[in-house]
């Protein structure tokens, strides 16, 4: 696999992200245990989206810069957007199952903030193998492309279907399976994931709900990563998109844990957008729809659904 970013660019990718991580495990921590606001949700959003477009724009110059070549400048920065946007609109479907979580183990606000610090770099380091894994595996197998986008199309459709049915975790499987290995606790003990209970050290509840935000991680990732190698194979590009719309996460869960309700059509405009991305996964070597074209597509989805959704809100 190769990238056109130069090798400076990946440093200062790495340093960004490590950074990052600073500030929600060491910085952020010392505020201890506090329910997240609606404000300093919007907050912190506003601030993940601006570093994210000004990494876009440090991308074009640096390419700009190392080819001499503004129309691959441009190609590269749309490639990066369009892919930052899909991610971040199927890590809205994430954020629905998290909030189903969080409700079914009765998770105190005060508790999802490290939750989902842990899942955050649980997920970043998933994604970066996955990336990687995946973008061997295309190198080295062109057909495989065929199977990314039929798997697409086929998850839309899935997603399509189970849209308007009412989420349940009592016959999950991976539930199931996890009650089975590990004995839980049936209260919290602060933000603790071991506890003690009749002289034996036992599972917290806490535990249980970091486990199911990784396996459904890995769901999602499956699901996500084939629709950013649709967009483009260049594994900086895929990498950094992907990381950019995972590092905002968890200011996007508390933000649209206020207003889920207002957005209970999202999932079907999600359904669309993969059956677009999968459909032009295996018609590239018939016909490559332009970035610009996928990213005015999949603009055009989320604003309608978004629209629609805020008009037909049982409490519009």
């Amino acid at each position: 696999m190769q990238s056109i970013a130069p090798l400076w660019l990946w440093l200062v990718f790495v340093a960004f992200v490590l950074a990052a991580l600073f500030v929600d495990f060491v910085l952020l921590r010392k505020q201890g245990a506090h329910t997240v606001g609606v404000k300093e949700a919007l907050n912190w959003s506003m601030v993940w989206i601006a570093l994210s477009f000004l990494f876009n724009g440090l991308l074009w110059w640096a390419i700009k810069d190392s080819t001499g070549s503004t129309a691959l400048a441009n190609e590269k920065s749309l490639e990066f957007l369009t892919g930052y946007l899909i991610e971040k609109s199927l890590a809205v479907d994430n954020i629905f199952v998290f909030l189903l979580i969080f409700s079914y183990f009765a998770v105190p606000p005060a508790y999802q903030k490290r939750v989902l610090m842990i899942g955050i770099l649980g997920a970043i380091v998933l994604r970066t193998v996955m990336i990687l894994l995946g973008g061997w595996l295309l190198a080295q197998f062109h057909w495989i492309l065929y199977v990314f986008g039929g798997f697409l199309v086929l998850t839309g459709i899935k997603m399509w279907w189970a849209a308007g049915q009412e989420p349940s975790l009592d016959d999950n499987p991976a539930l199931k399976l996890l009650r089975r290995l590990m004995p839980v606790s049936e209260r919290y003990d602060g933000e603790r994931f071991f506890t003690i209970a009749n002289g034996k050290r036992i599972a917290t509840p806490l535990l249980m709900v970091i486990a199911l935000i990784g396996v459904t991680d890995v769901i999602f990732a499956v699901d996500s990563i084939p629709a950013i190698f649709a967009i483009t194979r260049d594994p900086f590009i895929v990498l950094t998109s992907n990381v950019f719309a995972i590092l905002g996460l968890r200011a996007m869960f508390f933000l649209l844990q206020a207003v889920a309700g207002k957005f209970h059509l999202l999932n079907y405009g999600l359904a669309v957008i993969l059956v677009f991305i999968g459909t032009k996964m295996m018609l590239i070597d018939v016909f490559k729809i332009p970035v610009a074209v996928s990213l005015g597509v999949v603009v055009g989805i989320l604003a309608i659904t978004m629209v629609w959704s805020a008009k037909t809100a049982p409490n519009a």
